[in-house]
């Protein structure tokens, strides 16, 4: 591993961490290095071992192999409470500021001044609040509602409530996958007056040009080691990918071209469905496809890129702004998930637990889909529940019993219900949101056969997934997204490797 020649002694440091779950190998063996003023990028696939590295130096994983110092002097860190006493904050993708309150009240949400009556001194608190967004030249008013404010000021003013705690060390856990070019320009440059007032910031993203233009540092995981860290001005966005994928690249192209051969464009079936400039603002823009009868069609971007929307949006959970929707060529509206399923579409999302009624038996699960089919003037439970034995049977769902409740069914066969309940009556068009995310290797296999024997029978799939390996495995055509836009269309008979999808998302 090679050191990034800033000599400055570490802020913070840990050395031979490993830290293992159920005999899995998060971090094996890493050394991880922050200097002072510095910013520092932390790059890696899905599952390198980059979420469970800052949360052990968060404070959230407490139990693992190995050492960190602060200061020079070793810490363990016993919750989260701990390493932000000890200066050091996070800020997740999924904001924590409190929207209805101001600027100020969110500052100062767990020290709020009091006046000789015990009464909170509005006036103090704004004129601190302001001078402390003076400091870091945040030009925003400490009375703004948090909530009115873009994406981008929520994110500063959350930065600038844990730097008012104390925060030295900040974490930024992929802070511009929902901001606009513009919004994440100007972070940039906070970041950057961050570090020159001493602040040591750690990036982590999955845009490898942020990532080059912004860090001092670069430390690439793979594997859940550290493969690299040196300093970013003498990587190029090509060494980075090769260092995040290794001989990786390769051997997937292979795999994927054989896939690929098992299809051909005159074995596809009619268009079903097609969208025509279809636009959501601030997420997604201009996107056109067709989706023909028995296709696999591959989503593949990035956490923010705007696929999940579009998935969701396909299926009336979010409203587009402008655009067109066709079934067999024909106009459709879908503003509720209740117009899709009558449009012939189904959808899974990324969370499958928030489709299921976890307290609620598996047959119960598996017929919601369908009640108005199966419900006349009275319902029909015997009907449920046979029809939840022979999706059981069909699918190798284990327990085998329809009156378990599905909640306690492990995660591969959850999503198996998931899916058994579409399989009924078996949609025109199936949208599945990171089908196998979660799952070991065993229900991974059993979901993605399912996935394409629903192909094989005529089932028009859009597969939206950040996994590259799911994706270059499982689709015959692919479309790659980079906020917001889609940056690649793969032809059918073009070559296409993860570095090629990595390149054209970052």
């Amino acid at each position: 591993m090679q050191q990034s020649p800033n000599q400055s002694p570490p802020v913070l440091e840990l050395r031979h961490v490993t830290k293992s779950f159920g005999g899995a190998i998060a971090l094996d063996d890493v050394d991880f290095a922050l200097r002072p003023g510095t910013i520092h990028g932390l790059l890696g696939e899905n599952g390198a071992g980059k979420s469970t590295l800052v949360k052990i130096i968060s404070g959230v994983h407490t139990e693992y192999d190995g050492e960190m110092f602060l200061d020079g002097q070793p810490v363990r860190f016993r919750s989260p409470a701990d390493a932000k006493a000890a200066g050091i904050g996070m800020v997740y993708q999924e904001l924590s500021v409190f929207r209805s309150l101001t600027v100020a009240e969110n500052i100062f949400s767990t020290n709020q001044p009091l006046n000789q009556l015990g009464m909170v001194n509005w006036r103090a608190m704004n004129r601190a609040a302001r001078e402390h967004l003076d400091d870091l030249q945040l030009e925003v008013s400490e009375k703004a509602v948090v909530g009115l404010l873009s994406v981008g000021l929520q994110q500063m003013v959350e930065i600038a409530r844990i730097l008012f705690s104390g925060a030295r060390i900040i974490i930024l856990d992929e802070p511009t996958s929902a901001l606009s070019p513009i919004e994440a320009e100007r972070l940039f440059e906070f970041m950057k007056r961050l570090r020159g007032q001493g602040r040591t910031l750690v990036l982590i993203t999955h845009f490898i040009e942020d990532a080059l233009r912004v860090c001092d540092t670069i430390t690439i995981l793979k594997n859940s080691r550290n493969v690299i860290t040196t300093e970013s001005k003498s990587l190029t966005k090509q060494d980075v990918i090769h260092l995040m994928i290794g001989t990786d690249a390769k051997v997937l192209e292979e795999s994927y071209l054989d896939m690929r051969t098992h299809r051909s464009k005159d074995a596809r079936g009619a268009v079903v469905l097609e969208a025509q400039g279809i636009t959501k603002r601030g997420v997604f823009e201009s996107v056109s496809f067709q989706l023909h009868e028995g296709e696999i069609l591959g989503l593949y971007g990035f956490m923010g890129a705007g696929t999940s929307e579009l998935a969701q949006s396909l299926f009336g959970r979010q409203r587009l702004d402008s655009g067109l929707l066709l079934m067999d060529g024909r106009p459709v509206q879908i503003r509720t998930p209740e117009e899709a399923k009558k449009a012939g579409l189904a959808f899974v999302p990324e969370n499958r637990r928030s489709s299921l009624h976890l307290g609620e038996p598996v047959y119960k699960n598996v017929s919601l889909a369908h009640l108005d089919r199966i419900v006349g003037w009275i319902l029909h439970p015997a009907l449920e529940v046979q029809m939840a034995k022979d999706q059981i049977r069909q699918l190798s769902i284990r327990p085998g019993n329809p009156f378990l409740p599905v909640g306690g069914l492990s995660g591969g066969n959850q999503q198996k219900v998931v899916l058994a309940k579409w399989l009924i009556h078996p949609p025109r068009v199936l949208v599945l949101v990171e089908p196998t995310r979660g799952m070991d290797v065993g229900a991974k296999a059993e979901v993605i056969q399912l996935m394409h024997r629903l192909s094989d029978e005529g089932v028009a799939i859009l597969l939206v997934s950040a996994e590259p390996e799911t994706i270059l495995a499982n689709s015959d055509r692919i479309m790659v997204f980079s906020r917001g836009r889609v940056t690649k269309q793969f032809a059918d008979d073009e070559e296409v490797t993860k570095e090629a999808l990595m390149r054209y998302a970052a």
